[in-house]
């Protein structure tokens, strides 16, 4: 049956007293037989917050063995650009890509994921590392300034802006919805979103599990993402988080929003099974109802949940950054095509077969 978001506009959704303050912490080991992508995008801003910023992103796939031991790189992307006012003014990658160009003067949001989709449509099809960093160039150059708040919590903006910026942005998100107390100011001052104190992603006993990140002594934003994936049995097992956190004034890195998922999907299907969300930490208490409506996926083939998830969970039916974590399982199947987890004997299909069936 076909659910339509509307179906989920209106109806009652569960209260919270407070917002979520339990991060997930490291990244769990790998396990052994599967694969794992991880991205992050990195921003700093040379000229402070009225300025032009600047976004490092870095994504990789790896397989590790069913006897474990140091993963295989199976591909790798880094992005390189600089957006004003979530407009793109450059942007190249390594490796490059030629049509990367014709990006310059898109604006973020959905808008840039179009320009994404006709500039670079063989990277959507191959759900390439390139793909998850250029498609979280959306959300990230529209998350991004909040790494500023934690170091000036009041910010500068007048309370007249402030209100009208509210105003923009009601019903946006189920975090939005009327009434929320994401539309409220303390007084005169900006809203404050809660954030919490986080680990650092890579765990201590496998640091090669996560891709280098750098640690920056200055006001930064990164996002994060890591997507977990394993055959067991008739099923393809998914563990994926998400964070976007900041560099705090006292070292260390503070979160506003940190989920970790779970997904199986039917291995020969490959159509979603069941899915369950839990947030880490999430700026308001009403972001805690987003989970709610994620069974309106169910039975969804994984390669179409980019779309699925932007028809069904839209605005206030979803949460714009929970959204985006299950769009990013549409490119389990390539992972799990990438690991040999089906037809692994066909070494037309899988160059690294020698590596995977043994």
């Amino acid at each position: 049956m076909t659910i339509k978001h509307d179906d989920y506009l209106g109806r009652e959704l569960p209260s919270f007293a407070e917002p979520a303050r339990a991060p997930a912490g490291h990244a769990p080991l790998r396990k052994p037989g599967s694969v794992r992508r991880t991205m992050s995008i990195e921003v700093v801003w040379p000229e402070g917050v009225s300025g032009p910023g600047s976004y490092w992103g870095r994504a990789r796939d790896i397989w590790t063995a069913p006897q474990g031991g140091n993963p295989v790189v199976l591909a790798e992307d880094r992005l390189m650009a600089v957006a004003n006012s979530r407009k793109i003014v450059s942007v190249v990658s390594d490796p490059p890509r030629l049509a990367l160009g014709s990006l310059a003067g898109a604006s973020g949001g959905g808008h840039l994921r179009g320009a994404i989709d006709a500039a670079l449509p063989e990277e959507k099809r191959a759900g390439s590392p390139l793909y998850l960093l250029l498609d979280d160039m959306a959300g990230a150059t529209l998350i991004s300034a909040w790494a500023f708040a934690p170091w000036n919590a009041k910010g500068t903006a007048s309370p007249e802006r402030v209100k009208a910026r509210l105003r923009s942005m009601e019903g946006v998100c189920i975090g939005f919805r009327s009434g929320s107390s994401a539309l409220e100011t303390e007084g005169n001052s900006e809203v404050v979103a809660n954030h919490v104190a986080v680990l650092p992603l890579p765990h201590p006993d496998d640091p090669v599990g996560w891709h280098e990140m750098i640690e920056r002594d200055r006001i930064n934003f990164r996002r994060a993402r890591r997507i977990d994936v394993w055959r067991d049995g008739d099923l393809l097992r998914i563990d994926s988080m998400f964070q976007d956190s900041a560099g705090a004034p006292g070292g260390g890195r503070v979160a506003i929003h940190q989920y970790r998922l779970t997904a199986t999907a039917d291995a020969s299907t490959q159509t979603l099974l069941s899915i369950e969300a839990t947030p880490g930490t999430l700026p308001f208490r009403e972001c805690l109802a987003a989970p709610v409506n994620l069974p309106a996926l169910l039975g969804t083939p994984l390669v179409e949940l980019r779309s699925a998830v932007l028809n069904r969970l839209r605005k206030t039916a979803g949460c714009t950054h929970l959204n985006d974590m299950v769009r990013a399982l549409a490119e389990v199947p390539m992972l799990a095509a990438s690991a040999g987890f089906e037809n692994c004997c066909d070494a037309r299909a899988h160059p690294f077969v020698d590596l995977r069936c043994l």
